[in-house]
């Protein structure tokens, strides 16, 4: 049988108001006349007419953060310990065999920017698409943030996941999850919100830090969850790229239908 890619993950594309300031990644792109110049150094006596057309080669140099686009984020970057003291994995030391499973597309686009998914919703919304979770799947959640990619209220688009449904999805032997979303958690500015009105720190990265308990990883930055067609039944690869020692690392990931 044919098979269908669809590509999940977002460019990463220079000065897009996506991110936080600090964040935003910056690209130099070297074209093919600027390349000839640079063969000249490593070419001595090479003039720029012996090339094809006159054109040398083509680059570019990127300054990022490992959260820049589509990402994995590893449970190093939630707290230095998980599964209740263990020492926390960094990127390069994910198990592969984590980053290739069935996938499970799970739908709360119809929930409001900032509103928390709950346990009772996975819950239901596994119920409503006849699915029993098994360990290694791996959880897409689709929130309709991708949507705002590239613009700056994509930073508070989306709703979010909560301590308590990110740890149901863990007991069930979730390892990988992903969202179409800035973060995995909802919006920072709902939280920051929420956390100076009631002085409780427990809401504060509470998705992020339920890694403490039970370590796990998450994709953000997802896009065309839209583009799936069916809510199980495919694949999901998500092998990140292998950065000694760090919190996260860019995947290209795809489903495969």
């Amino acid at each position: 049988m044919k098979k269908k890619i669809i590509d999940l993950s977002i460019n990463i594309e220079a000065d897009l108001p996506s991110d936080p300031p600090m964040m935003i990644p910056k690209i130099t792109y070297v074209d093919h006349k600027a390349g000839a110049t640079q063969m000249k150094d490593f070419f001595p006596g090479l003039e720029e007419n012996q090339l094809p057309n006159g054109l040398g080669w083509a680059l570019e140099m990127v300054s990022l953060t490992t959260h820049s686009g589509t990402h994995l984020d590893a449970p190093y970057h939630y707290h230095p310990t998980m599964d209740k003291g263990k020492k926390a994995l960094t990127i390069d030391e994910i198990p592969l065999e984590w980053c290739f499973n069935d996938g499970v597309l799970l739908n709360f686009s119809h929930l409001g920017d900032g509103e928390p998914i709950s346990r009772d919703q996975i819950k239901a919304e596994l119920k409503r698409i006849d699915y029993e979770l098994k360990p290694f799947d791996i959880v897409l959640i689709r929130t309709g943030a991708d949507k705002f990619w590239g613009k700056e209220e994509y930073l508070t688009k989306g709703c979010g996941m909560t301590r308590d449904s990110t740890l149901y999805l863990l007991e069930k032997g979730v390892k990988i999850t992903g969202i179409d979303a800035w973060s995995w958690d909802r919006p920072l500015p709902y939280l920051a919100e929420e956390f100076k009105k009631t002085d409780d720190p427990a809401i504060i990265w509470e998705a992020h830090f339920a890694g403490i308990e039970k370590g796990y990883c998450h994709m953000e930055k997802l896009t065309n969850l839209d583009k799936i067609p069916q809510p199980h039944g495919f694949q999901i690869s998500c092998f990140p790229v292998k950065i000694k020692a760090a919190s996260a690392g860019w995947v290209r990931a795809v489903a495969i239908i």
